[in-house]
């Protein structure tokens, strides 16, 4: 029992670290997009604000790279769908001996790094305009042409992916009926195999859009002169940000829910529609009722409703009172400001003190406490060792050799000098 209660509080805790690790990042800015602070922080919070939003549409650098974004993410879909959609075709009927080295090749600008992809496609197109006799105005040369070109060399291997997936569920006798009923092959591809493909070509034009968007290492070397998104985020981290990024962070955050519940919506709609058709089809049904509006969809509304009351009081709410709590703000500042000059003009003046009084202490003791620092019992001993007093016992040591004769040795003197020695051996002899 509590070996189960434990591993249930390990899950739990596992799931919550789980989506803090994954969601944490994209709160933090979120947040950091409404505060009035002139760099992306929570931490201290000024004042609640939605002004970066009006300074993320006045940047026209920025806006420039997210136009150039949306319509590159659009080039690449309408180019790396239908070329990873021939792929996978061309796959699912190619021999089971061929199989494995097409897919192989046909999958490998996955695994070439993009910076390669991105010189290589500068390079060829370079060389394409060569030999044609193109100038540097035309389209060989253009950043936007390049860069649909570089990074639908390795999306469309994606697309093909979600299409092969896709097809190994497909039944080829349903193809088979359509062209012995007298379809021609266009007419079986456009009213079988394409309905049957439409979940994944839409799957694979989300995915494709979305790594162009993001794209950055082909990006760099093929958008030439002009900028997309991720290049102009780029030069900003390098030269500082503000807030504004935090608000376009937010932006796409929010339409990529709004996306994410309208396809949600649209599924649950192709559910029913599809259980309903099963439905008529086992003969639970006489007909299939007709479906209400996509708009009229109770989600949809709820949803639009939610964003709409939302978007509504985060804009009352950060322009109502805003320039009040600024001024609020930047008097705590100044004041918080003056009292730390304050006290590190104070802590000056008590170093200077110190250091004066250091300075003029030693002059005045040398003189005055001299004798007061003297060990007790070293009287008269004062410059014993002074080279001048050395001297002087040196030039009197005739004089006062006398004096300092220990007591008691008197009639012993030089009883070790050489002719008491030898006078000593000569009456021995």
């Amino acid at each position: 029992m509590i070996a189960e209660r434990l591993q249930k509080y390990l899950v739990i805790g596992f799931v919550v670290l789980f989506f803090v690790y994954l969601f944490g990042p994209l709160i933090v800015m979120g947040i950091t997009a409404f505060n009035t602070s002139a760099f992306p922080r929570m931490s201290p919070w000024d004042c609640f604000t939605a002004e970066w939003f009006d300074v993320l549409m006045q940047d026209a650098r920025l806006m420039t790279g997210l136009r150039n974004s949306v319509f590159i993410g659009l080039g690449v879909v309408a180019l790396a769908v239908p070329i990873g959609l021939a792929g996978a075709l061309v796959l699912m009927q190619a021999r089971p001996r061929i199989r494995p080295w097409y897919y192989t090749i046909t999958i490998a600008p996955i695994l070439v790094p993009g910076v390669v992809l991105g010189i290589s496609t500068l390079l060829f197109w370079d060389r394409v305009g060569l030999l044609l006799g193109m100038g540097v105005d035309s389209i060989f040369y253009n950043g936007v042409f390049l860069t649909i070109v570089g990074q639908a060399t390795f999306i469309s291997a994606y697309t093909m992916l979600i299409f092969i997936a896709r097809l190994q569920r497909f039944d080829p006798v349903l193809e088979e009926a359509a062209l012995d009923l007298g379809a021609s092959h266009v007419q079986a591809f456009r009213k079988v195999l394409l309905p049957f493909l439409k979940p994944a070509i839409g799957s694979a034009a989300v995915l494709a859009f979305l790594a162009s968007f993001e794209n950055y290492n082909t990006t760099i070397f093929t958008i030439v002169q002009s900028s997309t998104l991720t290049t102009v985020l780029a030069s900003k981290v390098r030269y500082g940000i503000d807030p504004s990024i935090s608000a376009l962070a937010v932006t796409i955050v929010i339409i990529t829910l709004v996306g994410a519940v309208m396809y949600e919506i649209s599924q649950r709609r192709q559910a029913r529609k599809e259980k309903a058709q099963q439905a008529v089809a086992r003969g639970e049904l006489k007909s299939m009722t007709k479906q209400r509006s996509f708009f009229a969809e109770p989600a949809f509304i709820m949803s639009a409703l939610i964003v709409f009351a939302g978007l509504g009081i985060v804009y009352f709410a950060g322009t109502i009172g805003v320039d009040e709590c600024k001024a609020i703000v930047k008097a705590e500042k100044q004041a918080q400001i003056k009292l730390r000059v304050e006290r590190r003009q104070q802590k000056a003046m008590f170093e200077r003190t110190a250091e004066q009084i250091g300075a003029e202490q030693p002059d005045q003791e040398d003189v005055q406490d001299e004798e007061k620092v003297k060990a007790k019992g070293t009287e008269g001993y004062e410059g014993i060792f002074a080279p001048q007093n050395l001297q002087e016992q040196a030039g009197d040591s005739g004089v006062e050799e006398e004096k300092v004769k220990a007591k008691g040795t008197e009639g012993y003197e030089g009883i070790f000098a050489p002719e008491n020695l030898q006078d000593q051996s000569g009456s021995n002899q």
